[in-house]
C-alpha cells in the first residue's frame, strides 16, 4: 500500500504504505513487464515495447488513491459516491488497457523480465487467491533464495520469473495469505518492522491517520488537512515526524485502535512454510530523512532482532521503507552481508538484476482486479503509469 512519494537524492521514485500520491495498485496479469534494471540512483532503463499509442481514455483519473490502495491508506477525503465513480472509471480504463493491442507485445517482453510483486496485507483473501491462481498459470513463481543465487552467481533467473513479497508484516500475511501460498506451492518473502513484533501497536502511519481525523493536531501539520497528515509526515525530517506523532497522540480525542502484530513464533511459521523473512527496519522511518546514526541503528537493530528470532539465521534481504533509498543504508547493508534490497518503484527488473540492493518491484494489492493484475504483470500498466508521470 503505497505510501507518500519517496523523495531523496538517491530515490526509487516509489511509494509505499499510507496515503498515496500516485499508487499503482492493481492486478497484474500476463508475465513480467518490459523494463531493464534501474541505475544505482534508482532511475530506470526501460526495455521492451514502448507504450506510445497505448489507449488511455481521457476519463482515466490516473493511478492515484483508490479503494484497493492497501491497508495503510489514509481515509479518503472524497465522498462514497465519488469514490464509487472513480473506481468505475478506473475499472473501465483497466479493461481497455487489458484489451489493448499492446498487451500481447508487453506480455511477450515480460517473459524476459523479473516481476517482483509488492503486497502489504491480504485484505481480500478470495481475490488474492484468484491472483495467485492466475500467477501459477502464466508465470513462474520463484523463491527469494533463487533471486539471491542469481545475483550471487551471475546466472540469470528462468524466463517468466515472479517473486511475491509483502511489506511491514501485517498479520493477514500469516492468517490469510499463507494458506493460499501453501495450497498453490508459491514461495514468498515478508519484510517486517521489528519494533512491532509481538505487540499490538499499530503501524505509525495507521495511527497518525486515525489521530488526525479524530482531532489530533501538531505544529508541523498546522496547515495540513487531516487527510494529508501522513503524506506530510513522510516529508519531514525523522525527528520532526516523531514529534508530530507524539503531538497527535496528546491532542486527539481518541486513541488509535490496537492492532495485533506477528509474533516471533509466527515468523518461524512463515519461514518453515516457504516465506522468507527480511528486514524492513526497526521502526519504518523514511531513511533518507534520518540522520546517519538513525539509519544505521534502524537497520542494525532489526537485523539483530531477526537473527535472534530466526534461530541465528541472519536475514539477507531488505526492503526500503516507503521505497526511499539512501547511500548510507546501502553501505550498512553491505557491511551486514545483505544480498538483495528492494525498491517500490512500480517497475520490472532484469532476470539478472544489475543492482542487487536496488531491485525494482511492482505495486499491487489483494483487492486488485483481474484486468489490472494482468497489465501489471505484462508491464503495460507500469509503462502507462510512468508515461503519465506517476512515481
Amino acid at each position: 500500500m503505497p505510501e507518500g512519494t519517496a523523495h531523496s537524492t538517491a530515490h526509487s521514485t516509489g511509494t509505499e504504505h499510507g496515503p498515496s500520491t500516485g499508487t499503482a495498485d492493481g492486478t497484474a496479469g500476463g508475465t513480467a513487464g518490459g523494463r531493464g534494471g534501474g541505475s544505482a540512483t534508482g532511475t530506470a532503463t526501460r526495455t521492451g515495447p514502448a507504450p506510445t499509442g497505448a489507449p488511455v481514455p481521457a476519463a482515466d483519473p490516473g493511478p492515484g488513491p483508490t479503494p484497493d490502495a492497501g491497508p495503510e491508506q489514509e481515509p479518503a477525503p472524497t465522498t462514497t459516491p465519488r469514490r464509487a465513480r472513480l473506481a468505475g472509471r478506473r475499472a473501465t480504463v483497466d479493461a481497455v488497457l487489458r484489451r489493448s493491442p499492446l498487451q500481447p507485445l508487453f506480455r511477450l517482453a515480460a517473459t524476459r523480465r523479473l516481476a517482483v510483486l509488492a503486497y502489504h496485507g491480504v485484505d481480500d483473501p478470495r481475490v488474492f487467491a484468484l491472483q495467485m491462481e492466475r500467477l501459477v498459470r502464466v508465470a513462474r513463481p520463484v523463491p527469494l533464495a533463487a533471486v539471491e543465487e542469481a545475483v550471487h552467481t551471475g546466472r540469470a533467473l528462468p524466463p517468466r520469473s515472479v517473486l511475491v513479497t509483502f511489506d511491514d508484516g501485517d498479520r493477514t500475511v500469516l492468517t490469510e495469505g499463507l494458506p493460499v501460498l501453501t495450497r498453490l506451492n508459491i514461495p514468498a518473502a515478508a519484510f517486517v518492522v521489528t519494533d512491532l513484533i509481538g505487540g499490538d501497536q499499530p503501524f505509525w502511519w495507521t495511527e497518525a491517520a486515525f489521530l488526525s481525523t479524530h482531532g489530533g493536531t501538531a505544529r508541523s501539520l498546522a496547515d495540513c488537512p487531516p487527510g494529508g497528515a501522513v503524506r506530510r509526515m513522510k516529508t519531514l525530517p525523522d525527528g520532526e515526524r516523531r514529534t508530530a506523532l507524539a503531538e497527535l497522540r496528546e491532542s486527539a480525542r481518541a486513541r488509535a485502535p490496537r492492532q495485533d502484530q506477528l509474533t516471533p513464533a509466527d515468523l518461524l511459521t512463515l519461514t518453515r512454510n516457504g516465506v522468507a523473512v527480511g528486514n524492513h527496519t526497526a521502526g519504518h522511518p523514511c531513511l533518507d530523512h534520518c540522520e546517519g546514526g538513525t539509519v544505521r541503528d534502524e537497520i542494525r537493530r532489526a537485523h539483530e532482532a531477526l537473527t535472534g528470532w530466526l534461530g541465528g539465521e541472519a536475514p539477507t534481504a531488505f526492503a526500503y521503507p516507503n521505497g526511499n533509498v539512501d547511500p548510507r543504508a546501502d553501505a550498512e547493508l553491505r557491511r551486514l552481508g545483505y544480498r538483495t534490497g528492494f525498491l517500490f518503484d512500480h517497475r520490472h527488473d532484469r532476470l539478472l538484476p544489475p543492482h542487487p540492493l536496488r531491485i525494482s518491484r511492482l505495486r499491487v494489492n489483494s483487492t486488485t482486479g483481474r484486468d489490472r493484475f494482468d497489465t501489471i504483470l505484462s508491464g503495460l500498466h507500469p509503462a502507462v503509469h510512468h508515461l503519465r508521470g506517476g512515481s
